[in-house]
């Protein structure tokens, strides 16, 4: 007995230095190896960015929209209501099957093209600076461009998962996948959106290094992406102010710096454990993009360095959960499927934070499930329901569902033979 009462040393020293070490690091194991784990590895850490995301929205938005609208709920009262639809088409797309999610790839991208090509006409608007907007009447119905990430994602793991054969021709490979990107990306670079541009060419280039495109080909690619951005930037007056007031924190700071400068006095204010929830004072007119592209810089203001720490640790276990289920997989748009929905939402956090810290220039990206979008919420959210179906298919969740299936079925029918 006495054995068990003395350290357990692994002599790689990497294990447990204890039994009681030992018997939490064996739980952790066993749970990961639940059926069922990938699901609730991506339901629970999703279900709490949004709740927070939901709070921080009330929180970040109630002065600017008590002085806009006379209502300091307006932001937060539509953030809700999309969440609660949003959360609907999750629901339901979390219970569809692969063949029923590969139909709607097709009609996503359909309708992204469609939706982008509408802000070109009456019914597109400009806001910031952008014109990918769309509106019936006085109704605003959200950017287009939000749903387009989701169609390149979703359609692109059909394409590849019905040529997978054929991949290694780099006429397969490329055809129709890159000229469909490149007009879905292109209508958003037009619209003013080299932000979401951006973002959209980096889910093209991790889609063809997924399906194992060679080297050769993705570095073509983001020699022409480069390239291509570049002369945007310079062609456009307000990028290159963008440009070189990150490299010139001096350089206007009441205007094309404001906001960055901002961000990082709410972050430093902040301190450890941050001002309370609701007491940020950069959201009093200072930081007017609080709710949208800087709600991390008012999580930190207010939750401190460790309420942003939370949620970065949050991102990193969807991040592992979605990876997980891509690895795990075996059917093939499920991979795909999965790998580029978890690329998404974890470069488009990382590009979010960057701007934030001012490690990057300002880029006009929302963190994804946080920031105020109803667009981007209903978006993300529909990739997560397609992420719950990915792993409600992984073999063994599968052959757990068969099985518990049979046991009510079972007990159903002994339920009624009793009552006969």
């Amino acid at each position: 007995m006495a054995i068990l009462a003395s350290p357990v040393v692994d002599r790689r020293g990497t294990g447990p230095k204890t039994p009681e070490e030992g018997r939490r690091r064996s739980l952790v194991i066993e749970w990961l190896a639940h059926p069922q784990a990938s699901f609730y590895l991506v339901l629970v850490p999703a279900a709490l960015l949004l709740a927070l995301g939901v709070m921080m929205v009330l929180s970040a938005s109630s002065v600017y929209a008590f002085v806009r609208y006379d209502d300091a709920y307006y932001f937060v009262k539509r953030q809700a209501l999309f969440l609660v639809l949003g959360g609907a088409l999750a629901f339901v797309l979390a219970f569809r099957s692969p063949k029923q999610l590969k139909v709607l790839a097709w009609v996503a991208v359909v309708a992204a093209m469609v939706l982008q090509m509408l802000t070109f006409t009456a019914l597109g608007f400009s806001n910031n600076g952008n014109t990918n907007w769309l509106r019936v009447g006085s109704i605003s119905i959200g950017q287009p461009s939000e749903l387009a990430k989701f169609a390149i994602v979703l359609w692109s793991a059909d394409l590849f998962a019905r040529k997978h054969k054929r991949l290694s021709d780099p006429r397969h490979l490329l055809i129709p996948f890159l000229p469909v990107s490149l007009l879905l990306i292109g209508l958003v670079v037009l619209q003013s959106d080299l932000g979401t541009g951006m973002i959209m060419g980096a889910l093209v280039i991790s889609a063809l290094w997924y399906v194992g495109a060679s080297w050769k080909v993705i570095g073509s690619i983001l020699g022409a992406v480069a390239l291509a951005v570049v002369a945007l930037v310079v062609a456009t007056p307000y990028r290159m102010t963008r440009i070189l007031g990150f490299f010139n924190q001096d350089l206007d700071p009441l205007g094309v710096n404001h906001q960055p400068i901002k961000a990082i006095f709410a972050l430093a204010s902040g301190g450890w454990w941050g001002l309370g929830l609701g007491a940020s004072r950069q959201k009093w007119g200072a930081l007017v993009e609080s709710h949208t592209d800087y709600v991390l810089a008012v999580i930190g203001e207010e939750l401190g360095l460790v309420g942003t720490l939370v949620v970065l640790s949050l991102f990193l276990v969807l991040g592992y959960a979605g990876f997980r289920i891509a690895m795990r997989s075996d059917i093939r748009f499920c991979r795909y499927a999965a790998a580029g929905i978890t690329s998404w939402f974890m470069i488009q956090a990382l590009v979010n934070v960057a701007v934030v810290l001012r490690m990057m220039p300002v880029m006009g990206v929302p963190l994804p499930l946080l920031s105020y979008g109803v667009s981007a919420l209903v978006a993300n959210l529909m990739a997560l329901g397609v992420l719950l179906a990915c792993a409600r298919h992984e073999p063994a969740s599968r052959a757990y569902l068969r099985r518990r299936r049979r046991r009510t079925e079972r007990a159903l029918v002994t339920t009624a033979e009793g009552r006969g």
